[in-house]
């Protein structure tokens, strides 16, 4: 993974949020999760082309559960972006680099 993208915990996850001065684009994924994968290049082109405007970060749903709940994930890939710690807009499945784009420019 890229060290333009954060690794997300059940620990970090709230000060994470609530401490980046840009929005938070936050993978909610799995290992096991195809889609998943499909997306994960893509978001680490965004990571690079993004920088300033937006992070993204990615959560493991499997080993972080408590977080999921949190944000009531019950499909993945999850998106959700958030502003000022706060859910702003959710997309769900894999999305192309053009979709993901068009969704992290319309919310941001």
């Amino acid at each position: 993974m890229s060290d333009q993208i954060t690794t997300l915990t059940n620990d970090n996850l709230d000060s994470v949020l609530k401490d980046t001065q840009t929005p938070v684009l936050v993978d909610f994924w799995a290992e096991w999760c195809g889609p998943c994968k499909t997306i994960a290049p893509v978001l680490e082109e965004l990571a690079s082309e993004y920088t300033g405007r937006v992070a993204i970060a990615k959560l493991n749903v499997d080993d972080h559960r408590d977080a999921a709940e949190k944000f009531n994930i019950r499909g993945i890939p999850t998106l959700i972006l958030f502003k000022n710690g706060e859910p702003e807009a959710t997309k769900v499945g894999a999305l192309s680099k053009s979709q993901l784009a068009a969704f992290i420019d319309s919310n941001i």
